[in-house]
């Protein structure tokens, strides 16, 4: 699972990212919020961890960026004791955790760990979609109860980019430029989940006339 992390000072940075890698993690880093929000636009995240306080472009307008997307990944603000009103104006943007600096490295762990587990899966890692089949993130395997079913590369990528985008309609455009990096056209999009429909069923990804698709969990 892929999260971005927003943090200026360098040491501060390396410690949680390295951390977040040995728990498997995919970690992006940016030390600007301008580089946060350029990742934003053209990846999809699981989590985004952002710093309240960085130069120029902060850690809330880097949210505000993100929400003014449409995109619905889950949000941890890191923010120290005096940014207490700045915390209450992220959690009005929709910010979902925080953490106040300085933390332990498994309180991290914790709260990291509780909102993947709200927002993609159950214990097990699991996430359950269209009643009848479960994702798991971790190991990249889609089931439909005790059977595996066998997944393209593309089919995977689909699959993850509706899941960080759960509460909303992701536009064909959207998933040409994540999936195929936008080497791609409508009918590649339509052909993938076609198939995706076969191997699982009709209602497993929702399709809206001008809107796209969404992923039925």
């Amino acid at each position: 699972m892929k999260i971005l992390l927003l943090e200026d000072d360098f040491e501060y940075r390396s410690s949680v990212s390295e951390y977040l890698q040995e728990l498997g993690y995919e970690v992006d880093e940016c030390e600007s919020g301008d580089a946060a929000c350029d990742k934003i636009a053209a990846n999809a995240y699981h989590l985004l961890i952002l710093d309240i306080k960085v130069p120029e472009v902060s850690g809330e307008e880097v949210l505000r960026y993100a929400r003014s997307l449409g995109l619905s990944t889950p949000v941890m603000m890191m923010t120290s004791l005096g940014d207490i009103d700045d915390l209450s104006q992220c959690y009005e943007l929709g910010c979902n955790e925080y953490l106040k600096k300085p933390f332990h490295l498994a309180e991290l762990k914790f709260r990291v760990s509780e909102l993947m587990r709200k927002y993609f899966g159950d214990e097990k890692g699991a996430v359950k979609i269209a009643d009848k089949f479960h994702y798991f993130a971790n190991l990249k395997i889609l089931k439909r109860a005790d059977e595996e079913i066998s997944l393209s590369a593309k089919e995977i990528k689909i699959i993850e980019f509706l899941l960080t985008n759960i509460k909303r309609f992701v536009s064909v455009d959207e998933l040409i430029a994540d999936v195929w990096d936008g080497e791609a056209g409508s009918v590649d999009v339509r052909v993938h989940i076609s198939n995706l429909r076969s191997k699982t069923s009709n209602d497993f990804i929702l399709s809206s006339r001008g809107l796209g698709y969404k992923i039925n969990a």
